[in-house]
């Protein structure tokens, strides 16, 4: 069974200022000690939760995605986060998965934040995407997906030619990346947990810290939470990077010992 190693990163974010948060980021991949995999930031990494998508949108082919890409190179890690992206006259909270020979795939936020305007300003996305990195199946989230627990419901696979007992979950990691506000953070932590537990996956949660440009202020709790619901790591408040190692058997053992995933209902989620 494989291991995958990733690293979390909690930070401040300059409000609207592109070069300052990449050159902050940059200090912090530069200053990871240990041997990594996967790289999370938070959500709108680049910009802060702003509302303002005409002054601060991007290409696929733009400042902060070409960042990305040299950056995922650079460290030899998987490098994932949500960007503001314009596409086709819309903007899109874009969560972006670089590689690190450039090739990246890309999920649109489902679930737009109306009480902050972003359902005025933003195009929901309609898929979800599932990565796969060393046979980890990752399913990728932001922020207020959170709340909404049938988009990230775990489904059970059935391969080709197979028969039902060659059922297995559709996938084993959870990502959320987010700023999420400190008068809400209750909320946050809870409902990581109960992802955890109801779809027995790790869940890994990334969220900001420090105050935006509305005044609103981030108390990060970042987390890290294994199938159980047990929270392997929490950061409250400070600025953070942190480095863990999950184990794909202990995932699998959980699984075999309590099958509860073979129960759920089966269901299809609708793209519109």
């Amino acid at each position: 069974m494989s291991s995958l190693t990733i690293t979390t990163i909690q930070t401040n974010l300059y409000w609207e200022n592109k070069q300052a948060n990449l050159l902050v980021l940059e200090d912090r991949l530069r200053n990871i000690e240990e041997k990594t995999e996967i790289v999370v930031l938070p959500e709108m990494f680049s910009t802060g939760f702003s509302m303002r998508p005409k002054d601060l949108a991007e290409t696929m082919e733009g400042e902060t995605v070409n960042w990305m890409k040299e950056t995922a190179q650079k460290y030899r890690v998987v490098l994932t986060g949500s960007v503001i992206i314009e596409e086709n006259e819309k903007y899109y909270n874009r969560m972006i998965w670089m590689l690190p020979n450039g090739q990246f795939a890309y999920y649109d936020k489902r679930h737009l934040f109306a009480f902050a305007g972003e359902d005025q300003q933003y195009t929901a996305g309609n898929n979800r995407l599932i990565a796969q990195v060393k046979g980890w199946k990752i399913n990728l989230q932001v922020c207020y997906d959170l709340r909404f627990p049938v988009w990230a419901r775990q489904q059970t696979v059935l391969p080709q030619t197979e028969d039902e007992s060659s059922k297995s979950p559709e996938y084993d990691l959870l990502i959320y990346v987010a700023n999420w506000p400190e008068r809400r953070s209750h909320a946050w932590k809870t409902l990581l947990c109960a992802r955890a537990i109801e779809n027995q996956c790790y869940v890994v949660g990334v969220n900001r810290v420090g105050k935006d440009g509305n005044d609103i202020y981030h108390s990060g709790n970042s987390m890290v939470i294994d199938p159980l619901g047990e929270v392997l790591y929490h950061m409250a408040d400070e600025e953070d990077t942190f480095t863990i190692t999950l184990q794909k058997d202990q995932l699998e053992n959980v699984r075999t010992k309590f099958p509860f995933w073979k129960d759920g209902d089966g269901f299809v989620i609708s793209s519109l």
